[in-house]
């Protein structure tokens, strides 16, 4: 298979009063398209900033990120954010649903972005609310998101993520937040419509049981991945 996105000796410093704090220390690092792929470590490893580094949300201080074999931080902004909101769909810990807004505008809220999004909004409605049933919240599409559970409220957050049929899924502890049997339940979504897709899934967890359900499992310490 094909790489889908690749981190060649991928640095992020960050400057921290008087000194500089090293988070990624030259990661190397390969995503097959199509792949699913968890990424573990302890807290302060460096797991959510090679994530948002990958998905076009944090520059590296150095080193590469390559989208399909291009430099991705060598575009232009413009067509770097049009690569991340047409091909990358974003799962974080936190929801991100704004409160004024319904459910099914809150999963629309992507698709109109587009160019031409104006013309098609029948079409992009209909594809939110098809989205919203498919994770179950057909009869909650008109509910403002706090009145949503946690749960009902992340599974709303992927099908945001989908809206735009991305190819590659990032998704940050997308269940840090939720007990156990409602984890299980966003985790089976997440997996069953990454696979209907074929969609490329990178999954930062500190739970060992998820990183057990993708194809491969990389463990970073102390910025470096070392499994």
């Amino acid at each position: 298979m094909s790489s889908l996105v690749q981190a060649v000796a991928v640095r992020r410093s960050y400057a921290v009063e008087t000194r500089t704090l090293d988070v990624l220390r030259g990661v190397d690092l390969s995503v097959a398209e199509g792949e699913s792929l968890a990424i573990t470590g302890m807290s302060g490893a460096g797991k959510s900033t090679l994530l948002h580094v990958l998905g076009g949300l944090d520059r590296p201080t150095s080193g590469q990120v390559l989208y399909r074999g291009r430099d991705f931080y060598a575009l232009g902004d413009r067509e770097r954010s049009a690569i991340r909101a047409q091909k990358i769909g974003f799962v974080f810990q936190a929801y991100h649903l704004l409160p004024e807004l319904t459910v099914l505008e809150n999963v629309l809220l992507p698709g109109l972005s587009a160019a031409g999004a104006f013309l098609r909004g029948p079409t992009l409605r209909a594809r939110a609310a098809e989205l919203l049933a498919r994770v179950g919240l057909a009869e909650r599409a008109a509910h403002r998101p706090n009145e949503l559970s946690g749960g009902e409220q992340q599974r709303a957050a992927l099908a945001r993520a989908l809206m735009n049929g991305p190819e590659l899924l990032l998704a940050d502890e997308p269940t840090g937040n939720l007990d156990s049997k409602t984890g299980e339940d966003v985790l089976r979504y997440l997996f069953e419509l990454a696979g209907e897709r074929n969609l490329t899934l990178v999954i930062v967890t500190h739970n060992e049981a998820v990183a057990a359900r993708c194809r491969r499992h990389v463990v970073l310490r102390d910025g470096l991945p070392v499994a």
